[in-house]
């Protein structure tokens, strides 16, 4: 009964929106103009952003590419949709974000990295191309297939930048002496070259969805299209991706959608990826769908409220044997709490155990700083060991540096039974997937360097 008065709906919808969603790949929202980084510049995006509302507090439900992303094809929590560890699969079973919108009516497009890579083959789109691992030409077939387009259905498109995520181009203009080092990054020289590559690519993303984005406004208009830009997680950088701090589950989110959206707004409201998906199935004229975790963003896009949920949730598993370090989070507006399930595993990532990255060279510099420079070794320790349990008053430390979990048992014991009760709702089984590298092992890199 539910489904047919979701396509009756859909039947009876007057004037539906174009949807747009552009897509970036490893970029945390403080690493761009939007978000008052003064030494990264994003033009296009600051103007999306000036035409429409700015999510401040927008975040994934997991830091790895295909778990976030899962997350967002499904409106689902990861538990729930089987995509725990990266590079893993929905259930079989489950519809997808294109089929939801196929079903209202639209031609439903994919270009570039949208899902992770060949799963976007799985999802259902009508058209799907350059989804291989930086496939940069998917900018211009998607400018090409708008200016092409004669189809008189209502075009659901899905594009997505590999960049800014590795390898990373060389800095080509952008200066290593005058790029930002936030207090989690410890200041090498070899760091800000890194850091200058990673603000080149960041650069390299504004543009490739700028062009993507000013095509869909000459050929489909402004009048009646709908756009969302965001990224499915943190920058491949110590504490960002892979891990549950701000840096590597809190994303871009700016909308913009004329008549309906304040030009140039900003909202506190906590939202997360699974919310995207009712977000469009609302303005493509779809019901609301009860067994979706994610909530439609519609109240707050249009001004009837200010606030969407108390919490966030997130959750790693980990990224084949590179990383393998599950951990849950809860985050309010002020409090956050991590729980790392097995801390007697090291934490390790790409960054320092790939036989094969750039990063090698700064993780080398960390560590012979860490041998003189107390914060340094307190950092590079941090990066390696994690206690069960960190707490963090947002407000006072944003940075997620002091962890107040022995010294604030109430605010703790609060936080404990809100996750546990999530974990419980979704059903989280605490996997581990792949073999651990405990602390009390030797360090091992994996795989050969190149000749």
């Amino acid at each position: 009964m539910r489904h047919l008065l979701f396509l009756l709906f859909a039947l009876t919808a007057v004037a539906q929106p174009h949807l747009v969603v552009l897509l970036a790949d490893d970029h945390s929202a403080a690493d761009m103009s939007v978000y008052g980084a003064k030494d990264i510049p994003t033009p296009y995006l600051d103007r999306m952003a000036a035409a429409g509302m700015v999510f401040e507090r927008a975040f994934v439900n997991s830091p790895s590419c295909a778990p976030s992303r899962a997350a967002l094809f499904t409106g689902l929590y990861p538990a729930k949709n089987g995509a725990e560890p990266n590079h893993a699969k929905v259930h079989a079973q489950l519809k997808r974000l294109p089929t939801y919108l196929k079903e209202l009516g639209y031609e439903t497009v994919s270009f570039g990295k949208t899902s992770h890579y060949a799963h976007v083959t799985e999802q259902g789109f009508d058209r799907a191309e350059n989804f291989g691992y930086h496939d940069h030409a998917g900018v211009q077939a998607c400018i090409d297939y708008l200016k092409q387009r004669k189809s008189e259905k209502p075009l659901a498109l899905v594009f997505g930048t590999n960049w800014p995520h590795v390898p990373l181009p060389q800095p080509e203009g952008v200066d290593p002496a005058k790029v930002r080092v936030q207090p989690t990054h410890i200041d090498t020289p070899e760091f800000r070259h890194h850091r200058a590559r990673y603000i080149n690519a960041v650069m390299k993303m504004d543009a490739e969805i700028g062009a993507v984005y000013e095509a869909a406004k000459e050929h489909l208009g402004i009048e009646n299209t709908f756009f969302l830009q965001t990224s499915d997680h943190g920058a491949q950088l110590p504490f960002g991706k892979w891990n549950l701090y701000d840096e590597g589950t809190r994303v871009p989110l700016i909308v913009q959608w004329k008549g309906k959206t304040v030009a140039g707004a900003r909202t506190m409201a906590l939202a997360q990826w699974i919310d995207i998906l009712p977000t469009l199935i609302e303005i493509g004229g779809g019901m609301p769908l009860d067994d979706l975790d994610g909530k439609s963003l519609v109240p707050v896009l249009t001004g009837q409220t200010d606030t969407h949920r108390d919490a966030i949730f997130t959750t790693h598993t980990g990224d084949n044997n590179m990383n393998v370090y599950p951990s849950r989070s809860m985050r309010t507006a002020r409090w956050k709490y991590i729980r790392n399930l097995h801390p007697e595993f090291r934490f390790t990532s790409h960054i320092d155990r790939s036989a094969n990255e750039d990063s090698l060279a700064y993780i080398a510099s960390w560590e012979k700083a860490a041998q003189s420079d107390p914060q340094a070794a307190f950092l590079v320790k941090r990066y390696r060991e994690r206690p069960a349990e960190e707490l963090y008053d947002l407000d006072a430390d944003p940075f997620e540096l002091q962890n107040l979990a022995t010294d604030n048992s109430e605010q703790l014991e609060d936080m404990r039974r809100g996750l546990d009760a999530w974990m419980k709702s979704t059903g989280d089984t605490q996997r581990v997937a792949g073999q651990p590298l405990l602390l009390s092992e030797p360090f091992q890199m994996i795989g050969k360097k190149k000749p």
